[in-house]
């Protein structure tokens, strides 16, 4: 890692080529011979070379790029990354024909991960999840969204949130926590779910808000979780206690998920297959991001695409995350992420690099510090061995980073 920000006052990456994903310019708002200018932990300056001042350049220690991309610190915005133990086996029965209701009657699904996670010590989480942050890290990523939702009590989603908390502690990246007590029904709770969702709304989100161990509050809105009713009295409690919402909606039906969620103002709505055209026009108007998270589409062998076109023709901006997790998506790859999105829902390469920065960070209501290359910005960049951004999209198991800054360091 590079020198800390006490000891360099003012640091230059030159001879770059820059996509600055700077909204005031077209496309990746690319510079073919740029620079970076760093103060501290944010940017001063990020342009064409020859714009730079000569006041700039001449105190400043040089780093010469030779030529390489710059692009932001990429941001995974949408993971489930702390949780203890895997879903391998329930692989191993999908493929070998088993249902999602036998899965769950030999003690699988959601279930086993809440389990598992009420059984793990805080450092246990910690321990286990580095590894997973780490492979994120190695490809560029900056910043990450780190959701609860596998405790379902207070005392377990506390656990889970202290060690997401902890994870930025541990490593140089950003970590904005999420409260997701309303994943799924635990076990305990008899399959009541207004009362669970009390408890959630009630006792739970004030207790944590009141920690401060959540930035920002999600829920899953399905037919095998939640309604849009029992949802909004989580969001409601979310508003009272000044949090921002998610929302995990029309993955696996319609059932108006995602005007919930533009009816809340969410940052942003995720999955999103089965969508409709006035949930899409909700979301533009509220300007919630799209979250399109093609690791789950794959890997539960779906076969509804979120419709792209229509989130394009209505102005929708779309984000690309992970959605790291145990049971259906077990990657932790961005840059794959960023293929699949291409591949499987059509997504061009210029989609996808919004999608992991500018868009991202809209996602994470942090528009205004990272996920673009501009003055007053966080210095948080992705230094990258290729000849064109589109190598980040198309390549698969290949990770080009050259190297990675964090708050200028």
């Amino acid at each position: 890692m590079a020198s800390s920000n006490s000891e360099v006052k003012l640091r230059l990456w030159r001879n770059a080529r820059l996509a600055t994903m700077a909204p005031s310019l077209p496309g990746l708002g690319v510079f073919e011979r740029g620079a970076v200018a760093v103060r501290g932990e944010s940017i001063v300056f990020a342009g064409a070379e020859a714009e730079l001042s000569s006041e700039l350049s001449s105190e400043a220690e040089v780093i010469d790029c030779e030529g390489r991309w710059i692009t932001p610190g990429l941001i995974d915005c949408h993971t489930h990354l702390v949780h203890a133990g895997n879903r391998a086996n329930e692989f191993e029965m999908r493929l070998a024909g088993a249902t999602y209701e036998e899965v769950a009657r030999a003690g699988g699904g959601i279930v086993s991960s809440v389990r598992a996670l009420r059984a793990a010590s805080e450092d246990d989480l910690v321990r286990e999840t580095l590894p997973r942050l780490d492979a994120l890290i190695a490809e560029g990523v900056t910043t990450v969204e780190v959701k609860s939702g596998y405790g379902l009590d207070l005392e377990n989603e506390r656990k889970s949130l202290r060690a997401a908390r902890r994870l930025g502690a541990e490593r140089f990246v950003q970590v904005v926590t999420t409260f997701l007590g309303a994943h799924a029904l635990p076990v305990e709770a008899a399959d009541d779910k207004d009362r669970y969702i009390s408890k959630v709304a009630d006792e739970m989100l004030p207790a944590i808000a009141a920690e401060g161990l959540a930035d920002t509050v999600d829920g899953f809105c399905e037919g095998i979780a939640f309604s849009p009713e029992q949802i909004a009295r989580v969001f409601d409690a979310a508003q009272r206690l000044r949090l921002p919402v998610k929302l995990h909606a029309d993955q696996l039906s319609d059932l108006g998920g995602a005007v919930l969620a533009a009816r809340y103002h969410a940052l942003s709505a995720d999955h999103l297959e089965y969508i409709d055209e006035a949930g899409a026009l909700a979301m533009s108007r509220a300007g919630t991001v799209a979250v399109m998270l093609p690791g789950a589409f794959y890997f539960i062998r779906e076969t509804r695409k979120p419709p792209v076109a229509l989130f394009r023709r209505h102005g929708v901006a779309m984000a690309v995350a992970t959605d790291s997790n145990p049971g259906t998506s077990p990657m932790t790859s961005l840059l794959l992420a960023m293929n699949m999105a291409a591949t499987l829902f059509g997504m061009t390469v210029e989609e996808c690099l919004l999608g992991v920065t500018r868009n991202a960070a809209a996602a994470l209501g942090m528009r205004g510090t990272i996920g673009t290359l501009e003055a007053g910005k966080k210095a948080d960049l992705a230094i990258w061995n290729i000849e064109s951004p589109a190598e980040l999209v198309y390549r698969m198991g290949f990770n080009p980073l050259h190297a990675r800054i964090w708050r200028g360091a």
